[in-house]
């Protein structure tokens, strides 16, 4: 993190400033290449944050003396046809035969769906890497409150930019419900109720699960984590937040000067609000006594 704060300008978002960081980390390693595909789109008619699309070049102009970057356009906005020439390109610097290639991408989406789908038992991304790889995780625990965390996967996963969020959560004794577990079909059903389409893929995806969580009785509240300097988090968190006024809802911008202390006091007191709101709804009683 720090490694890439210095190497990052003010205006960066949060998480390009941590990639920024692994990439210095790795360029010190006598690599032969660096893999740093240029995301545009990974589904049809929706796109990626624009600054993804520029790391490539946001790399080379902010770090000096790398090895050869192989940045492989991936955009299947239209069609995946030109995606899977870059795949047998980028198979072939290792001297793969063509056949191989395709074989090691099919077996290679067909782990992506294993990890998917343990992520869908209630685990994280990482998580599911790491029961993939063959540990060990254990995440169940007695709970008596159900919150839907939110966040795009590549902060909310990592446990240094979300400072370890949903365990904190798990330790309070709150079961975390998280996008990986929803039917895509409900999500996306959901977001589609938006007067108009969310341009991006993962602020829809926000969006059609926050809208889908709103609706279930089984979950007490949402969190929504967003990077401080994030152009499509400021609009799709404000989004959400209008449209969840019925349903316990906090909003949290995390960059590199947010405090541990803090985050973890707003925490408790999300919960401990959500626990004197079951209290008071059984007992018929106000909020005041």
């Amino acid at each position: 993190m720090d490694r890439g704060i210095e190497a990052a300008v003010d205006e960066t978002c949060f998480p390009l400033k941590v990639f920024l960081g692994h990439v210095r980390e790795l360029a010190d390693q006598n690599l032969n290449y660096l893999f740093i595909p240029r995301l545009v789109s990974i589904e049809s008619k929706s796109y990626i944050c624009p600054k993804f699309m520029g790391v490539p070049d946001i790399v080379r102009a902010a770090i000096p003396h790398l090895p050869p970057i192989l940045d492989t356009i991936i955009d299947i906005s239209k069609t995946d046809k030109y995606l899977k020439n870059d795949i047998i390109k980028v198979g072939r610097l290792f001297n793969a035969r063509d056949k191989h290639i395709r074989q090691a991408y099919h077996h290679a989406c067909q782990e992506l769906k294993f990890c998917r789908a343990l992520a869908g038992q209630g685990c994280t991304m990482a998580e599911a890497i790491k029961i993939w790889e063959g540990e060990n995780i254990d995440i169940s625990s007695e709970t008596d409150l159900k919150i839907g965390v939110l966040g795009h996967g590549y902060s909310l996963y990592d446990e240094s930019i979300s400072m370890n969020i949903i365990n904190r959560l798990r330790n309070m004794g709150c079961k975390v419900l998280l996008p990986e577990a929803l039917e895509r079909l409900s999500v996306e059903t959901e977001a589609a109720t938006m007067p108009k389409r969310v341009f991006w893929t993962l602020g829809r995806k926000m969006v059609g699960s926050a809208l889908h969580m709103a609706k279930r009785d089984d979950v007490d509240g949402i969190i929504y984590v967003a990077c401080f300097g994030c152009g499509p988090d400021s609009m799709i968190g404000e989004i959400i937040e209008r449209k969840l006024r019925d349903q316990a809802f906090m909003l949290i911008t995390i960059d590199e000067h947010t405090g541990e202390n803090g985050l973890v006091t707003r925490l408790e007191a999300f919960c401990d609000m959500l626990r004197r709101r079951a209290v008071v709804c059984e007992n018929n009683l106000p909020a005041h006594g």
